[in-house]
């Protein structure tokens, strides 16, 4: 018989089937294309690497002040961590510049979060930008450079995300943003985390850990058996956005400084802490270096709106209350 004549026959044979023949034959087609179907949700969930936090942006009241601070810490810190004399080349890094803070003066009430922006390496900026847009999630247009580009987003509460592609993946990271001087100095303090006030927990781990793959690097809380914290890491690097929860609706600025705030890595806590002493920056150090419930080295200073600023060791030095580590720790 040609077999022009036999597929309408073996149709005819399925039509006649038995409803329990005809759920078999489904339950075995589903079998067969189940892991298809596995494959193109994984690969959905793909998208181009986020790697690193490159700058945070924050609102000030008082803009000399202010760079007085961050400047003066930074500087510090790189001169202690390059043992240079002299910073020739962060002269160059200055409130109008790339460096790893810029600052957005405000006048008259600031916003109850002075966190502006959070500014993160990709290695694909539009690629991530159509992935998020395939997710639902509102994305601006892309600025586009020579070999890169950048554009913003916001996360579920209103944080500003700006991913960045950089034009040279070997070069240093700022050295790779428009406008930056030249590339900095490798001894420029990195900032490891990022953190600020989160209502909705379930919504941001949508955002965060649904979407962008992020995942919990480490939680705790004041308490045993609280979770107060939770430490979001990127998906292709060791930094991460901090949740900062249960904090007060009504809680007032100086709460809501500590809450949203910037941490500065740093290989040896108490030698960072003589070294500002000692460069005589006449910083209100009110605090003195201490081990955290993450078992890692910690020092708080405050920037002239009560903002956060954390020096941390990259590393910890004694087991974390809470939880374990789930993943790499960043390095100098």
């Amino acid at each position: 018989m040609h077999n022009g004549f036999l597929r309408p026959l073996r149709m005819q044979s399925l039509l006649t089937l038995s409803s329990r023949a005809k759920r078999g034959i489904c339950f075995l087609f589903l079998v067969w294309a189940a892991p298809g179907l596995c494959l193109l949700s994984a690969k959905e969930k793909t998208h181009p690497k986020i790697l690193e936090i490159l700058q945070v942006r924050i609102y000030t009241t008082n803009e000399q002040a202010a760079h007085d601070f961050y400047y003066g810490v930074l500087r510090t810190l790189a001169l202690a961590a390059s043992g240079e004399t002299k910073c020739l080349w962060c002269e160059a890094i200055t409130k109008d510049t790339n460096g790893p803070v810029v600052l957005v003066p405000v006048s008259g009430d600031p916003p109850q979060d002075l966190i502006n922006a959070i500014f993160l390496k990709t290695d694909d900026a539009e690629g991530l930008r159509k992935y998020l847009e395939k997710n639902k999630v509102k994305v601006r247009k892309l600025t586009k450079w020579t070999n890169g580009g950048s554009f913003s987003a916001r996360d579920p509460e209103g944080h500003c995300l700006v991913f960045v592609q950089a034009a040279d993946p070997s070069l240093p990271s700022l050295g790779m943003m428009p406008g930056a001087y030249g590339a900095p100095s490798p001894h420029w303090p990195h900032i490891i985390h990022a953190g600020f006030i989160v209502r909705d927990r379930a919504a941001m781990d949508r955002f965060y850990k649904d979407i962008l793959n992020f995942h919990v690097y480490w939680q705790g809380g004041m308490k045993d058996g609280e979770t107060d914290w939770v430490d979001m890491q990127l998906p292709d690097g060791t930094d991460w956005i901090e949740y900062m929860l249960n904090v007060p609706p009504d809680a007032d600025q100086g709460t809501r400084g500590v809450m949203n705030h910037i941490a500065v890595g740093v290989v040896d806590m108490k030698a960072a802490d003589r070294e500002l002493l000692d460069a005589r920056l006449n910083l209100p150090i009110n605090e003195a270096p201490k081990i955290g419930r993450d078992g890692k080295w910690q020092l708080n200073l405050y920037d002239p709106d009560d903002t956060r600023v954390e020096l941390m060791e990259f590393t910890p030095v004694e087991k974390p209350c809470c939880s374990e580590y789930t993943g790499p720790h960043p390095k100098p």
